[in-house]
């Protein structure tokens, strides 16, 4: 006896049964891809954009400026000289403000909250001198 429509059920079960199974795996793939990107986000320091008022003259005084400002935590200083202006960019959860200015002091170059002493401000060369 020949029986087709019994191998029609076979293959029709079988063709279910791998279209389950490959479901079943791209659910999977996507759960631990949408767990891996929330963990990853997670990770992700914030950062703090800041404007800082910053004493000096000339391109000499904008890499004093800079350099001082690049401490542990900050990932930019930019110091334009026209406006006499700091753009830095930080994480707070590494560093203060108040840190960077007064490195920047500490360099000679005054600051919104903190001035250079009169040792470091005399050790400028002359045309960065601004007082």
């Amino acid at each position: 006896m020949h029986f087709p429509f019994l191998k029609i059920t076979i293959k029709f079960t079988m063709m279910k049964t791998i279209k389950i199974i490959i479901t079943a795996i791209l659910a999977i793939l996507i759960g631990i891809s949408s767990y891996a990107q929330m963990k990853d986000n997670s990770k992700i320091a914030a950062t703090k954009t800041e404007t800082i008022k910053v004493s000096g003259n000339c391109d000499q005084c904008k890499a004093r400026i800079e350099k001082a400002a690049k401490i542990d935590g900050v990932t930019k200083a930019e110091w334009n000289k026209d406006s006499k202006v700091l753009t830095l960019v930080y994480n707070p959860a590494k560093v203060k403000s108040d840190d960077v200015q007064k490195k920047i002091a500490a360099a000679g170059h005054d600051t919104e909250k903190f001035k250079a002493d009169d040792k470091a401000y005399n050790g400028l060369p002359g045309c960065c001198q601004y007082r």
